[in-house]
This record gives structure tokens, sequence and C-alpha cells, in this order.
């Protein structure tokens, strides 16, 4: 009698298990899995579970003063396992796979500090300029300063920036800058990355709070836009940055980019104020990485127009109409308009509904398609002003939804965000460095996933929050890794919906909702199938390679 209660348990607890399944983000990927992808799957999942054990798990230890770095575990922070996992059979087969599209990155933080340093140091007219001294080593990272393009200027000034005497705001070549620091232009360059970025020891505070790591973020932008808005540095960097993306097995990205600083002429050092040169470079640096041998197979890159969220509304209407002005001259360029900055602190969208609603008429009435992608939802809060930011994100037909860090606690937006085709844009990473989740394995993902909601994985800042490179093959891992229910086909599910809801070019809400159901035989149905193709040769690969030690390897 005992035996049969358990058994019939057993059989109640597998039914149930496999009818929770149905309902998850990747259940119809699974469905529809070729025998080859079944058998990759099956190789992943092995080779996972036996890195858990033999390489995520450090030697029991009663030591309290142990360095952090002695601590390891399955999905642990990765501020402490970035460079451990790249030693990895499992980031070797995610480096590998081809991951789609990129949806939710800005181009301010894409870009290599150390490289835009180098940029600094060998293209003459940058000068470096700050309302302090500024004192060398381990200083304050309040200590504001900015870089600047002057081509025309003077580069004989002889003021020391790191010297009290050093008169506010005045220019001080880049070079001197650096040639005068103690320790000299390797010691600048590590000070100034340092300054740019946020290190491993701020990742980990996180008992400071979310306000003060977005004092740091926010700090690290002002000093980038006086290199990446200059024409010589962006030239330079759009094939770079693309390079490294299509490296990464991603075919398309959406740069979401505040075009708020001035952009800067080659040899004048003429600012372009209404960004009309800067779309300019943009496209034709763009058709020309993709036209060069190496971009042959790259779909594209298109850009959102963002307006920062805390500005004055006569600042952000004015960003709003410059948006629109350009999208009738560069339409291939301009993909869509969203807010950013930290949200807690800025505009809710419910304030900025008026503008809103004007700028939606306003590309009606010029037969111009500018979707929203709005950023909404990345917070802790539950019923507060930035919480329901989300609600007015759906209300205004937002086409995606920037994190949804919170849209796990309010099931009726998760219903209408599948009832209406909206794909999160989600940054894991992100969310741990700025401090929403102390590791990956607290991250609310897997609460849609199992709704059913789709998602797709982003990087947002990789240069500043300290990814080391750029590509999406950091987010698979740390995901794959820490959730036992994603496996291959949940990480290929959000690679296909990351194709789904890309814009690749400008469509009516009906033309778009037929693409994201994979109706039709158009460019995202061409772009489908040749993902799909390129999946398929990724599984016959780690069948190929990994096949012994995965399907050798034990439960």
């Amino acid at each position: 009698m005992e035996q049969s209660e358990i058994e019939k348990h057993l059989s109640e607890r597998s039914a149930l298990l496999e009818r929770e399944k149905t309902s998850r983000h990747d259940h119809a990927f699974k469905q529809s899995m070729s025998p080859v992808a079944k058998t990759a799957a099956t190789i992943l999942s092995n080779i996972r579970k036996k890195e858990l054990k033999s390489f995520w798990t450090a030697a029991a230890t009663t030591n309290p003063g142990r360095d952090l770095k002695e601590v390891m575990f399955p999905g642990m922070s990765f501020a402490l396992s970035r460079d451990r996992m790249e030693k990895t059979s499992l980031w070797k087969i995610i480096a590998a796979m081809p991951k789609g599209c990129l949806l939710h990155a800005h181009m301010e933080a894409m870009i290599d500090i150390d490289w835009l340093i180098d940029q600094a140091l060998e293209i003459p007219g940058f000068f470096i300029t700050s309302p302090v001294s500024l004192r060398p080593g381990e200083s304050e990272w309040t200590e504001p300063f900015e870089f600047h393009y002057r081509p025309k200027a003077q580069d004989d000034c002889a003021a020391n920036i790191w010297q009290s005497g050093y008169t506010p705001n005045q220019p001080v070549p880049v070079t001197d800058a650096a040639a005068t620091y103690p320790g000299g232009v390797a010691a600048f360059k590590t000070w100034a990355v340092s300054r740019m970025t946020i290190n491993e020891e701020e990742a980990l505070e996180h008992h400071h709070g979310i306000a003060d790591i977005w004092k740091k973020f926010q700090s690290c932008f002002r000093s980038i836009a006086g290199l990446l808005f200059t024409e010589p540095v962006f030239r330079r960097c759009v094939p770079r940055l693309l390079q490294q993306l299509h490296d990464d097995g991603i075919k398309y990205v959406e740069l979401r980019l505040a075009l708020s600083h001035p952009f800067y002429r080659a040899n004048t050092g003429v600012p372009d104020t209404d960004f009309s040169y800067f779309l300019e470079c943009f496209q034709e640096e763009l058709h020309s990485y993709m036209a060069s041998p190496q971009g042959i197979n790259f779909w594209g890159a298109r850009l959102i127009w963002t307006a920062i969220r805390s500005f004055p509304d006569e600042s952000i209407k004015d960003s709003m109409m410059r948006c629109i002005k350009l999208k009738a001259v560069y339409p291939s360029v301009i993909a869509g308009f969203d807010f950013v900055g930290q949200e807690d602190l800025g505009k809710p969208l419910v304030d900025l509904l008026p503008l809103c609603k004007w700028f939606q008429q306003e590309c009606t009435d010029k037969n111009l398609q500018i979707p929203f992608f709005f950023h909404a939802g990345e917070c802790l809060g539950d019923g507060d002003s930035t919480d329901s930011n989300l609600v007015d994100a759906i209300l205004l037909n937002s086409r995606r939804i920037g994190h949804g860090f919170s849209l796990y606690k309010h099931p009726l937006l998760i219903d209408l965000v599948k009832s209406k085709k909206i794909l999160i844009e989600m940054c894991p990473i992100s969310h741990e460095v700025l401090r929403l989740t102390s590791n990956i394995l607290m991250h609310p993902m897997p609460a849609l996933q199992s709704r059913g909601v789709a998602v797709s994985l982003n990087n947002d800042d990789p240069a500043i929050l300290g990814h080391g490179q750029n590509g999406l093959s950091h987010d698979f891992y740390q995901v794959l890794t820490a959730f036992e229910n994603t496996g291959l086909a949940g990480i290929a599910t959000m690679a296909e919906d990351s194709i789904r809801w890309a814009a690749f070019e400008d469509q009516a809400d009906s033309e778009w909702l037929r693409g994201v159901e994979g109706v039709g035989d158009g460019l995202k149905a061409s772009r489908m199938a040749e993902w799909r193709y390129a999946f398929e040769e990724w599984c016959e690969w780690i069948v190929k390679e990994f096949e012994t030690a995965g399907l050798d390897t034990q439960d």
C-alpha cells in the first residue's frame, strides 16, 4: 500500500513537471528540435553538470578571512567569475554560438576604454580639462574631467593638471597630461580606465545601494563623450565595434545613443550640433564595413534615438524634434525612440505622457515610423512610480521593454506583455553590477520565462561594466550555468527571439506583429531561416567536438 502511494506521487510529480514546461518560453522551440540538436542539448547539459561539480566548487574552509576569490559556486558574482568562466569547455561552446541580434546596448559604453585612451594619445588635437586639479593614484572618482577635441588649438600649454596650481578648466594636451602623470603614460592609462569603468570592488559593494553605483556609472559617460563624439575616433570605432560583435556570433545590433553632446568634425573641430553629419558618418562607416570581406555576412546596425529622462521637458522635446527631423533624412539609420538615465531619479513615463503623445502624433502626421522601445521597470520597487513605468510602456505600445526587471511582480502585466507580443530586453550582468541583484541566481528572469514571456539577452554597457570584451558570450554563459531549466533550447530561443523582435526595417504595427509571429516570407523570415541553418551547424559542431566528453558524463 505504501509503495503504491509513493509510485502514485512520483507519477503525479512527473506529470506536473512536464505540464509546467508547456507554458515556458522555449516549449515550442523544443518541439521542433532536430535529432542532432537534441543530441547537442544532451551533451551541453552533461558538460554543464560536470563543470558545476569540478570547476565551480571550491574546497571547504573555515578561514573567516579568506579572499573572495577563494569562494566559488555556480552563478557566483560576475566580477569574480569572468576570467574563470573563460577557461571552461562550456565557454568554448557558447563563444561559437550564433547569437542572433543585440537589441539593448548603449553605444557610448560599448567601446573599450583603454582603446579610446589610446586614440586620444595617438590623434593630435585632444585635450583634457577639469574644474579642479586632479589627484593621481587612487583619487576620488567624483573629481570630474572631460576630453575635448580641438585640432586647431595650440598644444604648448605648460599647465600641470596634477598639481594644485592648475587653473580650473584650462585645456591640457592629453599627451602632456599622460607624460606628467606619476609613473608616466602607462600609469595614466591605468588611472583613466579606472575612472571610466566600474571596478571589481565597486561592483561587489551592494550594501552601498543603487543610487551610489549610478553616480559612478553616469560619471563615466561624461568622460567618454569627449572621445567618442569626435569624427576621427568615431569613424575608427564603428567598424571595430561591429567586427567585435560579428566575431561573437551577433549578426545585427540596435545601438541606443543619447545625442546630447556635440559631434566634432575632423581637422576643423567644428561642432555638428544637429547631428546630421554624425548620422552621415555612422551610415558611411556601416556601409563600408558591410561591403568589406569581414562584414560581408553582417546584417546591419541601426540607432535607437534616446533622450535623457531627467532633462527639462523643453530639452526633451527639442531632442524629439531633432529625432523626427533626422529620421526623414536617414530613415534606415533611426529605428526607434527611448528615454535613458536612472529610472528612479528621472521623470516617470506618466509625467512624460504629453510629450510621448505629441511625438506619436507628429510621426503620424509626417508618415514616419519611429516606434517606442522604452526602458521600464529597471528598479527594485513594487508599486512606486518607477515600477509603474511598466504600465505606461505597455499602454504606449512599446514594441520591446528594456530591462523589465520588476515585471515578475505583476501577473496582469505579464499577461498583457504576452498578449501584446512585447519582448523583454534582459541585461543580467548589468543588473548585477548595477546592484539590482547580487548574482545571476537571484535574477527574476526565470520567473518570466516560466510564464512564457519572450526574452532576449543583452550586454547593456559592457565597456563600463567590466565585461572585458564586446558580445554576448558572458551573458549567455551566466544564464546557462545558473539555471537548470535553461539548457540549449532556452538559450537558442532567446537568440531566435532577438531576431523576431529586431527592427531590421520600418514596419507598421500590423507588419511588425506578423514578423514577430513568423508569418510571411520577408526580410525577417529570411534572417530567421539563416539563423536556423547556422544553429544546426553549431549543434553538429558540438556533437563532433564534444560527443565523447558530453555523452560519457554521468549525472
